[in-house]
C-alpha cells in the first residue's frame, strides 16, 4: 500500500479530522484524539499508529518496526516502510487504531460520530 492510499483509508473512517502538528506531522484524529500520524513531506513511506498493548512488543520486534518517538509509552508504532507490509495487516492497523481511540470517547460522542457516518 502506498502512502496516499494510507491516507485516504484514515479519512474514510467515520469521525476522522486530520491536520498538522508540529509544524510537519499529518495527523488523523477521531474526537479529537490521535490515530495516526505521518510526515508532511515528499517521498515519506512511514507512519505511526496507535495499537493494543498486548500487540505492541510482537510488533516492535518485528524488522521494519519500531516503538514510536515520544508515543511509545501510550503504545504507539511507526512503520517505518509501510510498502513492506502487506496491505490487508495495514488496513487491519489503521482500522484498529481508529476503532481503539472511538472506543475511548464518551458514549455520547461515539454516538454522534457513528450516527453522522451513517448519514
Amino acid at each position: 500500500m502506498k502512502l496516499e492510499q494510507a491516507k485516504a483509508l484514515c479519512r474514510s473512517l467515520p469521525g476522522a479530522t486530520e491536520d498538522v502538528k508540529w509544524e510537519s506531522t499529518l495527523v488523523f484524529s477521531v474526537g479529537g484524539k490521535m490515530f495516526a500520524a505521518t510526515d508532511t513531506g515528499h517521498n515519506v513511506t512511514r507512519l505511526s499508529l496507535k495499537v493494543d498493548d498486548d500487540l505492541f512488543l510482537g510488533l516492535t520486534d518485528r524488522d521494519g518496526i519500531i516503538p514510536a518517538p515520544y508515543l511509545a509509552r501510550a503504545k504507539w508504532i511507526r512503520i517505518e516502510n509501510i510498502q513492506s507490509m502487506g496491505d490487508a495487516e495495514l488496513t487491519g492497523l489503521i482500522t484498529r487504531a481508529h476503532e481503539l481511540i472511538l472506543n475511548k470517547l464518551t458514549k455520547k460522542l461515539q454516538r454522534d460520530i457513528l450516527g453522522s457516518a451513517g448519514a
